[in-house]
Formats: structure tokens, sequence, C-alpha cells
């Protein structure tokens, strides 16, 4: 076969599989509209009074409600025991509502207390209670649909298992605006130039199909091109405006909304006093080096105190950017891995500042808000074992895993225990009971016996002493108790094969990589039995070749905006950055797709990137 008849094979079936993928999402777009419930309208001379009593209506600017509209979806919100629902507009252009039902699945984010919230971005209906304990202020509306968008985010946290979406064709719209469709998608917690990059790559890959695959790449163009009127024609419900046109004019509308986002200038800054603030303290603290955020160098194990160990990798900070460089080493008696040398406390400090909360906070809430799944296997790894009736999650950051364990444990008390400010909001949310704020071997006194179950999710791997912290278990736990660990895996083959760029790693924040062995005898020695090991179900998800990938970005070309940064921040290194983003995407989906493929080979093997334990604590 002819090196042409190689390329062409190799589109034809790069078409059959976008013919695939666009029929696939064009039948699940299908599925979540039929999935919306439509506002029934109510009888003549019934209306809403104004405001209705119990419900707080927020609109984006321009968008108006008739009382009917708002009359059904309170009597809608009551039958379904919902404290929060957004309210599609009937009339939504089609790539919006299009764009909504790719991120939006009603009838599973219903129920998924982790699911973030997506809306329409124009009006939602809020329970009071609700309302207040979000701190929302009544007489500060919207500005925006982006403001919009951002406050469903955060109201879908405050009643994760009660927020309803509905389709309203009372609802008044204004027209969309091109210019602010870059601030909107940031508003959604999405990258406005990685997703402009991957659909103008999706339009030349039709193109070069159309070419070189005729029959394929038509096949794929056609289902594209109509895909507003597959999915929105015959529904009931939704009726978009100027939906012939827009079906007409989809692959040009495309292609210059793509072009006008990777044109639009990112973000300014909305509160340039606290941005000057955050360059002069970061400023002033890197004037002085980071020499002085390191301790001496020890020679032993900090695990077994066997000296001499090896070093596994060197490797700046991947995640942030902020200067510094780092070193793992590796026991050559027990295989302990350990940074070496240890970031001081201060350093610590300056390293984990605005990585969770701050700056990097949206950043990690929308990861962490992204493992129900993993969560759920978590609290069902006890099932066999115990009923937990009160359980301290330690190292809980924002307590994302006690929201999701309420629906496996839905009668059980979840406290959370965390160094971050994040265990007050979560305590304010409800995802917790009560949220302590400290260090956990500080603590551990005021909490003895307290808890039949304590967890430890990726939690030892950032502490100082490990040891401490399993002490500290050993006195919070009543006898008979439970103690759940997770944590990467320092043995994992492709953390070996990755290098700095595999992600668990996570340098400067990983102190400690225990090996499942070690941290085995460590229990056994404090009095537990090991009743549970789970390696290939603990295997976090896309946590190694696209982690890899995102690093590898990240390390090419940091973000010169950051308030760390040590280079000017200048148009052309902006640039770059977006450059070096765009020219992952392809990177980034076959990452994707080997790490769905590592996925299902840990599984099957019981050798993943992460391993958990389940100890009870024996009497007497």
């Amino acid at each position: 076969m002819t090196r042409a008849h190689r390329s062409g094979a190799r589109t034809r079936w790069v078409a059959a599989a976008a013919v695939t993928a666009l029929g696939a999402g064009t039948v699940r777009a299908r599925r979540r509209l039929a999935a919306l419930p439509v506002l029934d309208p109510v009888p003549a001379g019934d209306p809403a009074p104004q405001p209705l009593p119990g419900w707080h209506l927020i609109t984006a600017p321009g968008v108006t409600a008739d009382p009917a509209t708002l009359r059904a979806a309170a009597d809608h919100a009551v039958r379904e025991g919902l404290r929060v629902v957004d309210l599609v507009p009937a009339r939504l252009d089609a790539e919006s509502t299009l764009g909504l039902l790719r991120l939006l699945d009603p009838a599973a984010h219903r129920t998924d207390r982790c699911a973030p919230g997506h809306g329409a971005g124009h009006a939602l209906l809020v329970a009071d209670d609700v309302h207040r304990r979000a701190g929302l202020d009544a007489g500060t509306p919207p500005r925006s649909v982006a403001d919009v968008f951002r406050l469903v985010r955060t109201l879908k946290e405050y009643a994760p298992d009660a927020t309803g979406w509905a389709l309203a064709p009372g609802l008044t719209v204004p027209p969309p605006d091109p210019a602010r469709h870059a601030e909107e998608l940031r508003a959604r917690g999405l990258p406005p130039a990685l997703l402009s990059a991957a659909q103008l790559a999706g339009l030349a890959l039709l193109v070069k199909c159309l070419v070189s695959a005729p029959r394929w790449g038509a096949a794929a163009t056609a289902l594209y091109w109509l895909q507003p009127a597959a999915v929105l024609g015959p529904a009931r419900g939704p009726r978009p405006a100027g939906l012939a046109r827009a079906t007409a004019a989809r692959p040009l509308h495309a292609l210059s909304t793509a072009l006008r986002t990777l044109a639009t200038p990112a973000a300014e800054e909305s509160d340039p006093a606290g941005e000057a603030a955050r360059r002069a303290a970061y400023a002033r603290e890197l004037a002085a080096g980071t020499d002085r955020f390191f301790e001496p160098r020890r020679t032993d194990c900090p695990w077994c105190s066997a000296p001499g160990p090896a070093v596994r990798l060197r490797t700046p900070d991947l995640l942030q950017g902020k200067p510094g460089r780092f070193t793992l080493e590796e026991c050559r008696h027990c295989g302990h891995t350990f940074q070496n040398p240890r970031l001081t406390p201060d350093g610590l400090d300056f390293y984990y500042r605005d990585f969770y909360e701050g700056l990097g906070g949206d950043g990690a809430a929308l990861v962490l808000g992204r493992m129900n799944g993993t969560y759920r296997d978590r609290a069902e790894m006890l099932r066999p074992f115990t009923t937990p009736r009160a359980w301290l999650d330690v190292g809980t950051a924002a307590a994302h895993f006690c929201n999701a364990a309420r629906s496996v444990w839905p009668d059980t008390r979840f406290d959370g225990l965390d160094m971050g400010e994040g265990v007050h909001a979560a305590e304010r949310r409800g995802w917790i009971d009560t949220g302590y704020q400290g260090q956990f071997p500080d603590l551990a006194d005021r909490l003895t016996g307290r808890y039949d179950t304590v967890s430890m999710h990726h939690y030892l791997e950032h502490t100082r002493d490990p040891f401490a912290e399993l002490d500290a278990a050993v006195k919070v736990l009543a006898p008979g108790g439970h103690l759940l660990i997770e944590l990467p895996d320092p043995e994992s083959r492709v953390g070996r094969l990755l290098g700095r760029y595999w992600l668990p790693w996570f340098q400067p924040q990983h102190q400690h990589l225990i090996p499942a062995g070690n941290l085995k005898q460590a229990l056994t020695d404090r009095g537990f039995t090991v009743l549970a090991e789970q390696q290939g179900a603990a295997h976090q998800p896309n946590g190694d070749f696209l982690g890899a990938v995102a690093l590898a970005a990240n390390g090419l070309a940091p973000d010169p905006r950051a308030p760390w940064a040590t280079v000017p921040d200048t148009p052309a290194r902006r640039a770059a950055r977006s450059a070096v983003q765009a020219m992952a995407v392809p990177c980034y989906a076959a990452a994707l797709a080997l790490d769905g493929l590592r996925t299902a080979v840990a599984r099957v093997t019981d050798g993943g990137n992460a391993y958990r334990l389940l100890a009870r604590k024996e009497l007497g």
C-alpha cells in the first residue's frame, strides 16, 4: 500500500469516527432535552403575587418573566422538592441551547451532589433559605449573563441535590452578545482559548475529511451542519429564535465565534488594587530568594532511618509555576519516597497559597467537583464491614467527599478538618455538620474517641510527619472504629515512565509518598487490622497522561499574569502561552484516549496510580 493510500485510509477512519461522535452527541442532546421539564401554564386570572412569597427571582439584564411563569416555576419547585430552579428560555438561541445541553444532563445532575452548577444564564428562582445561606444581596442584581452563570454554580453548592432546570415559555430574553462570549465561557469555568482552538481544529478536520474521504467527510459535515435542527427542530418546548438561519449559517458562525474569542483579550483583573497588593507581597517574599523555604537536606530515610537515600527526580513547580526546584529521594531499604530537602512551614505556606483558595480556588473546586464516582467508591468501601455513624474526614479541603458520601450514607454525621478556610464554607453549605480548622495532631486531644470512622484521602502525602497523623487517628477513633486511607502509589510503573510529568508526584506539595507495604506495617504497629486493600479500584482516571500533558504545557509557558511570575507580563508572552495551549489540544485528545485505556487496564490488573486501605482499630 502506498503512502497516499495509507493516508486516505487513516482519513476515512477519522471521518467515520467523527460521524460516530457527532451522531452520539446529537442523540445525547435530544435525550437531555427530553429530560428538561416544561413549565405548564397556569389558569388565566391566577397571577403570581409580586414578589412571590418564599422565593427570589434573579434575572440577567433585559430578561423578563410573566406572572404565570413565576407561579408555574414555584409550583414545579414545590412538587419536585427543589430549592433552586434554573429557568431555560424556550426562545434561547440554538447555539446557546446546544452549548447548555453539552454541559448539562438534567436527570443526572439533579441527583449528583457534586455536579457543577450549569444553567442557561438568564433567570433563577431561589428559595429564601438558600438565598440567605449563600449570602446574596437582593438589592444587587446580576450585571450580565456571566454573573448568572457564576451564580448558578454557587447556588448548586448550597442546594446540591435540590437544584433543577425547567423550560420556561414565558421567559423573554435579549439576543446573545457575541462580544461577551469569552467572558461567559470563563464564568462557566471553561477555558475560552482552549475551546476555540479545539473548535477551529474540528472545522479544519471536517475540511480535510471532505477533501480526502469525500463520502465519509460529507456525512460528517452534513451531520455537524444540521445538528441544531436535528436536536431542536421537532422538540416539545423549545422554540429557538432563528433556528433555520442558525442551522444554515452554523459553520461560518462557529468559525467567526472561535476567531473572535481567540482575539478577545483575557479578562482584566476586576480588583486592580488587590492584584497590585498580591504582586507586591509575592515580590517581597521572592526578593529574599527561595532557599530559605527549605530545611537542611537529611541523609537518612524519615520512615525507617536507613542511610543514603537516592535521588528519584528533580523538578520545578509545574503546577503553579512558582520559582524553586524540588527533589524527591527514595530510600534504598524500604522504598519510601520523600521530598529532600523538605519545605519549611513558611515554604509550605508560600507554595500552597492561591492553589486551593484565593486565585486558584475556582480551578481547584472545578477539579474536585468532578470526582463524584471516586468519592462514592471510597464511601462504599465500608459497606461490607460497618455502618458509619460519626465520620471525620481529615484534609477535607472544601468537603467534596463528604458532600458526595451523604448520598451513600444519608444518616451519617460528617465532620471535616483542614488547615484552610474552606471547612467553614463547607459548613455553611451544609456539606459537613462541623468544620475544624487546624492541624490534626493539635486537635486530636479534644476529639478523642468521638468518631467511629476517620478518612484521609490524599492527605498523608501532604503532611510533614505521617506517623503523628496516624497517632492522632488512633486517639480520635473509638475502639472498633475504622480508618480509611487513600494515597498515590509511588510504586506505579507509569510514574517511573513519565518522570517529573507524573501528576501524583505533585511537587512541591507532596512531602511523603508511602508504599502500601510500609503503610500497612505502620497501621499494624498501632493496633489496627487491615480489612481491605484496593489498587485498581482506587486508580484516578486522567491522572497520568492527561495530567502529564497539562504539566508539560504549563511548564513550557507559565502564566505571565500570575502575581508570582518572575518574567514581564507582555502581549508576546501571553500569546506564546495561548499558542502552547492551542497546540496541546491534539495531545490532550490523545492523552484522554490513553488514560481511558490505562484506567481499563488498571481496573483489570489491580494496579493503578493510587491505593486505598481500610483498617479497624482493635478493642482494648
